[in-house]
């Protein structure tokens, strides 16, 4: 569990956009990003090593790429859906979606657009969102086709699996429905 600030599963090679760095921007310049930052209220702040050696913290997710090319111009909105709940959090990566192909749903569209690779999950601990099962969310941090990172929750997210999937999705599932109520035994 990690509060306030924690390592990301395995650092990624990136470019920032200077302009979040830089008194006189020069363009996208390289970095490793290698922790994550939560504040409730924001959006997760990224911590990178630029090329000059020095830290920056708490970039915004919309702030970097990951070539220096994608000429994708990226809102708050497109890199990440939902504020941080809370300042605790659980950083992983699961084996089983490990690398593998996904697709985000950023709009409201139900055809699916937006392709990439899963990097890892963040949950959430110990925030009263997470404490009510129909707002309880894990969060799928993703390197989009386009070169952009996008930080979506659970049910904004399809993944590809041609080892267990007969068809391929090509739109999000319909239908599912959220757990609304919290289950004991005693």
């Amino acid at each position: 569990m990690n509060t306030f600030i924690g390592n990301i599963p395995n650092h990624q090679y990136v470019f920032v956009d200077s302009s979040f760095t830089h008194k006189k921007p020069i363009g996208f310049i390289p970095a490793v990003w290698f922790r994550i930052v939560s504040f409730p209220g924001r959006v997760w702040g990224l911590n990178v090593m630029l090329e000059s050696g020095a830290i920056y913290r708490n970039l915004p997710p919309h702030a970097i790429a990951f070539d220096d090319k994608s000429g994708v111009n990226w809102t708050p909105n497109e890199a990440q859906r939902w504020s941080c709940y809370g300042y605790q959090f659980a950083v992983l990566e699961y084996d089983y979606l490990s690398g593998i192909g996904c697709a985000a749903r950023i709009g409201e569209e139900r055809e699916l657009k937006h392709f990439g690779r899963y990097l890892f999950t963040v949950a959430p601990i110990g925030d009263a969102f997470s404490a009510v099962p129909e707002q309880a969310k894990e969060f799928q941090f993703i390197k989009l086709k386009n070169n952009r990172l996008t930080i979506q929750p659970t049910d904004r997210v399809v993944f590809f699996d041609s080892s267990f999937q007969k068809v391929e999705p090509k739109e999000f599932p319909e239908g599912l429905k959220r757990q609304t109520e919290i289950i004991n035994c005693d």
